[in-house]
């Protein structure tokens, strides 16, 4: 019998009381964040303090990363782990303040070269994918969207994992971007997403964890090193025949505990993805190592919100 794999990322127990989450949710909407900071430090100090694995993930993270950029500079001089920890924190409130709608268009700096945003109106042309990672704050996206009554976005998720806050969201009030379980696609639900593709919508998904079930994986380079990046989008989106694009919504640093500005970038990764049986691997491979260099990109710009806290490179095995 095969023993579960305890360094993937889908057999990290979810940490945290849903009954605290939701009083921290509450606190925050009534007292203001401000108020509520010294609370949060003391919270996400336990979480560091007793989050052994996930503090050791986090160190190995910012080791290869300043070692990869040759920028020692990247991460404060002192508690650099500790404030990777706090910076999720943040990022946790301001995604109750998106869906609040705290967080508008007037809290984004654009990047936006390839005029992705004037594409999403259905009916103008078939659907796009936007790629994502676990970078920054994606529900700022997920919010905007269900503000803006033209555009139409489904969310691939494991919808098993992070249940718990995904309650919370759901009494701040994201209900309206459609999320959709992906962990196993059959031909009904390809099907569904070769509809909503042709109706114009977009789908969004994160390309860099790997899949809970099954080996589609591909071995890129990842900060110097070599990482296992999931298969699925890209397969996804030579089935669909559509552009695929990655976003990034991340914090700019600012002072305080207040609600945040952020930079939200959108780039066109590739128009059309096609091949035959034998050139298919070589295809997603290099299409992947395209995105895991997008991804070590927006790590050096924004070198704390990278939030995998889990054992990520193929060498911890």
């Amino acid at each position: 019998m095969t023993r579960p794999d305890d360094t993937h990322w889908v057999n990290q127990p979810e940490r945290g009381s849903g009954l605290l989450m939701r009083l921290t949710a509450r606190a925050a909407r009534l007292l203001g964040r401000r108020a509520l900071a010294p609370a949060i430090w003391l919270i996400v100090l336990y979480f560091y303090a007793t989050g052994g694995r996930a503090r050791r993930a986090i160190a190995d993270y910012q080791r290869r990363l300043a070692a990869h950029s040759g920028r020692g500079d990247l991460f404060p001089a002192r508690c650099a782990v500790y404030r990777q920890f706090l910076m999720f924190a943040q990022v946790l409130l301001d995604k109750l303040d998106a869906w609040q709608g705290k967080i508008t268009f007037q809290n984004l700096d654009l990047d936006d070269p390839d005029a992705l945003l004037g594409q999403m109106t259905p009916g103008r042309a078939r659907g796009q994918i936007l790629l994502c990672a676990h970078m920054g704050n994606l529900d700022v996206c997920r919010a905007l969207a269900a503000h803006q009554p033209d555009m139409k976005l489904t969310v691939l998720v494991h919808s098993y994992n992070a249940v718990r806050f995904n309650k919370v969201l759901n009494e701040a009030g994201a209900t309206s971007v459609e999320l959709m379980q992906v962990s196993e696609l059959d031909a009904i639900a390809m099907l569904d997403l070769s509809q909503r593709i042709d109706r114009g919508e977009w789908l969004a998904i994160t390309g860099d964890r790997v899949p809970p079930r099954g080996n589609r994986v591909v071995e890129v380079d990842f900060l110097g090193a070599p990482a296992l990046f999931p298969q699925g989008p890209w397969l996804l989106a030579g089935i669909l025949r559509c552009p695929v694009n990655v976003l990034s919504c991340t914090r700019q640093e600012g002072k305080g505990p207040r609600v945040g500005r952020y930079k939200l970038a959108m780039r066109r990764l590739a128009t059309e993805l096609s091949w035959t049986r034998t050139t298919r691997d070589g295809e997603i491979r290099r299409i992947a190592q395209s995105y895991a260099d997008e991804l070590a990109l927006a790590c050096r710009q924004a070198p704390l919100q990278w939030f995998n806290f889990y054992p990520f490179w193929k060498d911890h095995a």
